[in-house]
């Protein structure tokens, strides 16, 4: 058996001594995509700082000795660690990395009450929260930790980068702002304060009427007039393809006020501070693809189109890259699409380089 494997009961380890919730894990495999033979898995669990137990799929190379550079995994906002996530940490597993793919706070196998919520603080913890984890296993270098987030999770991924300096290699993937798009709505359309009022009294209003009320599940059956970006979260979330029984994304979405904090939230403020290496990667055709792009150019620049503030460009800006990848659309980063378009030779080189 491999050394990854002859510690007992890592799912113990822990950087605290904050109690873990007994989570009743599914032990067969559930994923959206095939096991590989190339990697061992198992079930782990870990607590954040806020008390919250977080439930991972740990994949590591079969055979693997030594100490190894680990990644940990999370991402698209509102899916489960069972869908691309799970699917990103065990091809990164495949070339030689430590990998998890996390729930969570409030999702999926993870702890936490009420479900389905978001806080742009917790959430940041929880990616802390696994560098903690991963931190502490005898299997891994602890100085050659990165991170990847998908989607929602590629800004909150940022955040963590920000403000973690153990993270020394960040990968977001067709990315979102989450605060931005909270406050702005798409592509800024939303951005005044008129609209902001509304939104905030129809808030305020929920949480006496119906707190635990849940909405931003795909649409199902889909409109002929739904927009495209739409069509193909709905060829993502609501198929074979990707439908998983716990993601929110799959079924009736999160708490209506549960992203409250989001909306009066720009948590991406510092990353033009960020000094370790960084990769923003997105589709040539994803509707959010400005996310992306706007995000690196404040990174680097210090400003950028959407960004109110102008702030120093960034001290470090050799290792940050922008990848914009052809033909591309946003649920393309998710699985790979119809061509593969996940570029993890790339990744692999990019998170060799960093995490030496």
């Amino acid at each position: 058996m491999s050394a990854i494997w002859s510690v007992a009961a890592t799912q113990e380890i822990m950087a605290n001594d904050i109690v873990k919730e007994d989570l009743k894990l599914v032990q067969e495999w559930d994923k959206t995509f095939p096991k590989s033979d190339k990697v061992n898995h198992r079930k782990v669990t870990f607590v954040n700082n806020y008390g919250i137990t977080l439930a991972a799929d740990l994949y590591a190379p079969i055979n693997a000795e030594g100490k190894l550079p680990a990644i940990a995994v999370s991402g698209p906002f509102g899916a489960v660690k069972e869908q691309c996530s799970g699917l990103y940490a065990q091809t990164m597993a495949e070339r030689g990395f430590l990998t998890i793919a996390f729930d969570p706070s409030f999702t999926g196998e993870s702890g936490g009450q009420p479900r389905r919520t978001a806080s742009p603080d917790i959430n940041t913890e929880d990616f802390m929260a696994a560098v903690d984890f991963l931190s502490a296993l005898p299997e891994v270098d602890a100085e050659r930790i990165g991170i990847i987030g998908i989607c929602g999770w590629g800004g909150i991924a940022l955040n963590a980068a920000a403000a973690d300096t153990r993270v020394k290699a960040t990968v977001a993937s067709t990315m979102y702002d989450m605060s931005r798009v909270s406050g702005n709505g798409y592509y800024d359309s939303e951005d005044k304060e008129e609209s902001r009022h509304t939104a905030r009294e129809d808030l305020s209003r929920q949480r006496l009427t119906d707190p635990m009320a849940m909405a931003g599940g795909v649409i199902d059956p889909l409109p002929d007039d739904a927009p495209q970006f739409v069509k193909e979260y709905h060829a993502y979330y609501k198929t074979p393809r990707g439908y998983h029984k716990r993601s929110g994304n799959s079924n009736d979405g999160w708490r209506i006020i549960g992203a409250q904090a989001y909306a009066n939230t720009r948590f991406l403020y510092y990353i033009n501070e960020i000094r370790s290496a960084v990769l923003v990667m997105h589709g040539e055709k994803a509707h959010s693809r400005y996310f992306g792009e706007a995000a690196y150019h404040y990174m680097v620049d210090g400003k950028a189109e959407g960004y109110n503030t102008v702030v120093k460009p960034n001290p470090v800006p050799e290792n940050k890259e922008l990848l914009i990848i052809p033909e591309a659309t946003h649920c393309d980063l998710y699985d790979g699409g119809e061509k593969g378009y996940i570029p993890f030779d790339k990744l692999a080189d990019f998170f060799n380089t960093h995490l030496k």
